[in-house]
């Protein structure tokens, strides 16, 4: 039988400014990677999506980017050495960690936000670093990453599991990434449609690139934004028509096979 994890980005509301409807989407999904207020979140939003991911038995895990509010963690960002961004996900994952202790649930994996997810996968340096970082922080908890790139080497490299992520709101470029956001087509508004592509790539278990190119890849956790304003309806529509066709969502903890 075939299982996989539905997970989506949320808590990234912060103060007065609100982003998504995390409530909605918590009942959908099976795990939540909760933003550690540097690209959004705070830390009363912090407290109350893990409060209500632990409620529904929704696994937690840690959303690190870089420290820009203004642009959401997507503008590209340098200068840091890789020892500074290794510190500045330490500091983010000890964040995620302490407030999922107190809420009594538990951190369970990790996932980097925008720019600096996408700059990590083609630079080593910095992809060493901060999976050195996460291992410091924790050596068991599961890195969910799309594969193929130099963050997924570094992790495996460095005995962290892996868990592949695959988009279903998200068209793909040539090379394998996510489309950026300014190009059309790059994020998918209808639902029917996204859940097509989100079967189709568990099937094949494999990513189909704008141009048709299948490039294959375990799929063990597909991921729906929380701040598409679509994104609740996407994933009533891809839970349902996973339901329909056999596939278990499962938390990304009880996986097996990675």
């Amino acid at each position: 039988m075939q299982e996989v994890d539905l997970n989506s980005d949320l808590g990234e509301s912060f103060g007065h400014f609100t982003v998504g409807d995390d409530q909605a989407m918590l009942k959908l999904v099976s795990s939540a990677n909760v933003a550690c207020g540097f690209h959004g979140g705070d830390a009363l939003v912090m407290h109350q999506t893990v409060m209500a991911a632990k409620a529904r038995g929704v696994d937690v895990g840690a959303h690190p980017g870089f420290m820009d509010l203004w642009g959401f963690g997507r503008r590209t960002i340098t200068g840091d050495s890789p020892g500074d961004l290794g510190r500045i996900v330490v500091y983010q994952l000890g964040a995620m960690q302490a407030i999922a202790r107190t809420c009594g649930h538990a951190m369970t994996h990790v996932k980097l936000h925008g720019a600096m997810a996408t700059q990590a996968f083609t630079d080593a340096a910095m992809s060493a670093a901060i999976v050195a970082a996460i291992r410091a922080v924790d050596r068991n908890l599961i890195l969910v990453c799309t594969p193929h790139n130099e963050t997924e080497r570094a992790a495996r490299q460095a005995g962290l599991r892996v868990a592949c992520e695959a988009f279903a709101d998200r068209n793909y470029g040539e090379n394998g990434l996510t489309l950026p956001r300014h190009q059309p087509d790059a994020v998918i508004h209808d639902p029917e449609r996204a859940a097509h592509r989100a079967l189709q790539m568990i099937d094949e278990q494999a990513i189909r690139t704008q141009g048709g190119v299948k490039i294959p890849m375990p799929i063990h956790t597909l991921c729906v934004h929380g701040d598409n304003p679509v994104g609740v309806a996407i994933a009533q529509k891809l839970r349902q028509r996973l339901t329909a066709a056999g596939v278990t969502i499962k938390p990304i903890s009880q996986l097996s096979g990675f």
